[in-house]
């Protein structure tokens, strides 16, 4: 694991909240245990367990949703989620989190942002870039917090629109992003249950997201649902995520568009959408030389990290530490941040191979 964990790595495929850490959600179960929200000892084991069963999985997944309702909390795990990517040597994240609104508790789509934002300004073991590129029409806000010479993460959001949401819903996710994009927010993503929503229903958001400027990725072929997949493709999304269930055609539209697909191995078994890694479309789609990205999805949720990934990627498949590092550096290419930030990416993977012989 030092090896990997000694590599610098990109991280495009990272939900918020799916990356509490274990001790973190022990804590804030424990409180809602007292106060009755929620029954303690029925969370506890499943909280502290790494191999989860899926139906455990799921249960994690209502939990943290239960958790992450205050702003003083998505302030708390956010600062967390970016200070352990991190401390395994990721110079590079995107961050996706579906914007909440909760009135009981005074929140806001808005506000649960800015306390994703307040979350970026505390971190303190590393410095965080959380600059933009230059937009016409809007002042650019180069920000970096706690400057001190230390080594640079560059971290963006993506926020997500949930399938479960409306088009007015999705609409407003998207003129959130388009408001408070100066704040290192980037793209669009589209997530969540995938038998649940129509295409069709986010479609004009994500039109008009992309004609805005802002970049959109996919969760897609989670299922299998030939006609929204194909669909997908044909709306040339910058990225996609996961592709677990595509049959000959779809890979053919993928293979032939050049989309780069998010890899996430651990969450694609543990989900059961493969059945065991020997199977995985990785195998594939590297040999055909198409563009994919190691990424982890739900670090805590999974008991997984981006090592990890690598670390998995590299013994299922026989791949080196050479191919394992040209694999994240091509990474640079797929990121939703400009030039001058894909620049100083490739700086530090320049650096980086001089030092570990590379």
């Amino acid at each position: 694991m030092e090896c990997w964990e000694l590599m610098p790595k990109i991280e495009l495929h990272a939900h918020l909240n799916g990356s509490v850490r274990n001790s973190t959600l022990l804590e804030l179960a424990g409180e809602l245990g007292k106060r009755g929200t929620v029954v303690f000892p029925d969370v506890e084991n499943v909280i502290l367990k790494n191999d989860r069963s899926l139906r455990e999985v799921f249960k994690m997944f209502d939990l943290i949703h239960v958790v992450t309702t205050d702003h003083k909390t998505v302030t708390r795990i956010t600062k967390e989620v970016i200070e352990d990517f991190a401390s395994e040597n990721v110079v590079y994240l995107e961050l996706r989190t579906t914007p909440k609104r909760n009135d009981s508790k005074g929140m806001s789509k808005r506000s649960y942002m800015e306390a994703v934002l307040e979350g970026v300004r505390a971190v303190s073991m590393v410095e965080v870039d959380l600059s933009r590129e230059l937009f016409a029409e809007t002042p650019a806000v180069n920000e970096t917090y706690n400057m001190t010479g230390r080594k640079k993460i560059f971290v963006r959001f993506l926020l997500s629109i949930d399938r479960r949401e409306t088009t007015e819903a999705a609409m407003e996710t998207v003129n959130l992003a388009l408001e408070m994009r100066r704040f290192g927010i980037v793209g669009i993503d589209l997530s969540g249950n995938p038998f649940v929503g129509e295409w069709s229903t986010f479609l004009p958001a994500l039109e008009f997201a992309k004609l805005q400027g802002l970049s959109i990725t996919l969760h897609c072929g989670e299922v299998p649902n030939t006609e929204e997949i194909l669909a997908m493709l044909d709306f040339l999304p910058r990225r996609i995520g996961h592709a677990c269930c595509f049959e000959d055609e779809e890979w053919e539209k993928l293979k032939s568009s050049k989309i780069p697909v998010e890899i996430c191995l651990t969450s694609n078994i543990k989900t059961e959408s493969i059945s065991s890694l020997d199977v995985h479309h990785f195998a594939e789609l590297y040999k055909a030389n198409h563009p994919l990205i190691l990424c982890t999805d739900d670090v805590g949720v999974f008991s997984t990290s981006l090592s990890a990934e690598y670390a998995v990627a590299s013994s299922t498949f026989g791949l080196g530490k050479r191919e394992m590092f040209q694999l994240a550096r091509k990474a640079i290419n797929f990121v939703f941040a400009g030039d001058e930030v894909k620049q100083k990416l490739e700086e530090i993977f320049a650096s980086a191979a001089r030092e570990l012989d590379l």
